[in-house]
């Protein structure tokens, strides 16, 4: 067994575990681990409603059941994004009261039909603007391999409960990084889809300008195929299914980067283990061909200006709409929100401008190379408390997020997807985490080479998947 959501639907599906029981599980252990901080708000009923369904669903239409890949799995939304019926969404933010729910989104009720049972919420930062999920109105989320350091954001409590055990997968949305840096601080596996292969309405349509996408944080690479699999595209909507993998496997050419520029310097293990993932892809025959930072610097500067410009006038927009009070929000929020308001349309418009020149440069890439294979933390997960948000200085926040993930935002920015998985540990026993990134549509292949890397075994989850026998 790999220990992963798979693993666990499998047991559900062969009767020696029941979706109560598993439930029941990952009810027990979110208790057990509520100082991870990794839950915002647990519905205790309302899982174990959906999980009783589960189980007599199986009993009464076993073929509808076998035909829902997650049937009876447990699992968790995230505080942003969505929405999931039943769940009150706040943001992370103590402008909105924890009440009611609205409908399903697209991708709720596609989570649904999957088979997914849901039972909470995980922790997120005030509306999702930082690299660590500590909001003022709490919890603090702690990585589970290290309770000192952060879990990451703005998917922190997502990726805590997973690489906890507390769920073997759970909701994630990603529009600067958010999946892919809590899953590489936790040990996990996270990708950011092709922009418009995942739903995003009814609601969310255009949210933040396309560059956010939703997808989940996984404990394996095959639970990300699956998920992906049964989430996207799939002819329900505007947008054409993924392409299919139309290259030789083996003769892909690999763009290999091992230099994030010194004002973005990158340890050097964190260097490293890159460098071993190439050299293991290189060993099956596929070609690696060097990049070098003059052709990543000016990308990355203008990806960080186009996600500061977006998500300031989408919060100031936000406010402006609903009423809010925002009075009541962070210090931080408060500023990106002022900068919304101030922000000249000329500027807007070339800062929308420079992401499509992000875009044009990653596809002239994509004309050398195939994929790439490239940085994702420029560190170990970083001490608790290490973005503060009760300051008013946007630049300083930005540089310090820029500087934890250099890379992360080329991927929402460009449109591209990206994954990252763990290849190793360094001295603390914390994860080495690697990137790879494709051409648009190209999900396929960024899961053929992860699954190929995932394979050499470099990485072991630390704690079980709860309910799923040992």
């Amino acid at each position: 067994m790999q220990g992963d959501a798979t693993d666990l639907a499998a047991v559900i599906r062969h009767g020696s575990l029941s979706a109560a029981e598993a439930m029941q599980a990952s009810l027990a252990s979110a208790v057990l681990q509520e100082p991870l901080g990794a839950i915002a708000y647990l519905d205790a009923a309302m899982g174990l409603a959906s999980a009783d369904a589960c189980d007599r669903e199986r009993r009464s239409a076993p073929d509808r059941f076998a035909a829902r890949p997650f049937a009876g799995v447990p699992t968790l939304a995230k505080d942003l994004g969505g929405p999931f019926a039943g769940l009150p969404v706040t943001a992370g933010s103590g402008l909105f009261e924890r009440r009611g729910g609205k409908a399903d989104s697209d991708l709720a009720a596609r989570f649904r039909d999957a088979g997914f049972c849901l039972f909470g919420l995980t922790t997120s930062p005030e509306f999702g603007l930082s690299l660590a999920s500590e909001p003022a109105i709490g919890p603090i989320c702690r990585n589970p391999l290290d309770p000192a350091r952060t879990a990451g954001g703005s998917s922190g409590g997502a990726a805590a409960a997973v690489a906890a055990g507390i769920v073997a997968i759970a909701h994630a949305t990603d529009a600067g990084g958010s999946i892919r840096v809590p899953a590489a601080c936790c040990g996990l596996v996270g990708m950011k889809p092709t922009r418009g292969a995942i739903p995003g309405g009814p609601s969310f349509g255009n949210h933040l300008a396309g560059i956010a996408s939703e997808l989940a944080i996984c404990r394996s690479v095959r639970d990300t195929a699956l998920i992906f699999d049964r989430l996207s595209g799939k002819s329900r909507g505007p947008f054409p299914d993924p392409s299919p993998v139309d290259i030789d496997n083996r003769r892909l050419r690999i763009g290999l980067l091992v230099d994030t520029g010194s004002a973005y310097p990158t340890e050097d293990d964190r260097l490293a283990v890159v460098e071993d993932a190439a050299r293991a892809l290189e060993s099956d025959g596929y070609e690696i061909v060097p990049l070098t930072w003059s052709e990543f610097e000016w990308s990355v500067a203008a990806s960080g200006g186009t996600f500061a410009d977006i998500v300031s006038v989408n919060l100031a927009a936000l406010i402006k709409a609903a009423a809010l009070d925002e009075s009541r929000a962070e210090p931080l929020t408060q500023a990106f929100a002022a900068r919304g308001r101030t922000l000249p349309a000329t500027s807007l418009w070339k800062t929308l401008d420079d992401a499509v020149l992000v875009s044009r440069k990653l596809w002239a890439l994509f004309d050398r190379v195939d994929c790439m294979l490239i940085p994702m933390l420029s560190s170990a997960p970083l001490a608790i408390g290490s973005f503060p948000t009760d300051h008013a200085d946007t630049d300083l926040h930005l540089e310090r997020m820029t500087a934890f993930a250099p890379l992360a935002c080329l991927a929402n920015i460009s449109g591209f997807p990206a994954l990252t998985l763990p290849f190793g540990q360094d001295e603390h026993a914390m994860p080495l985490p690697v990137q790879i990134m494709a051409p648009m549509g190209h999900e396929p292949r960024l899961l053929s080479l992860a699954a190929r890397l995932e394979a050499e075994g470099r990485w072991q989850h630390r704690f079980p998947v709860a309910g799923l026998p040992s």
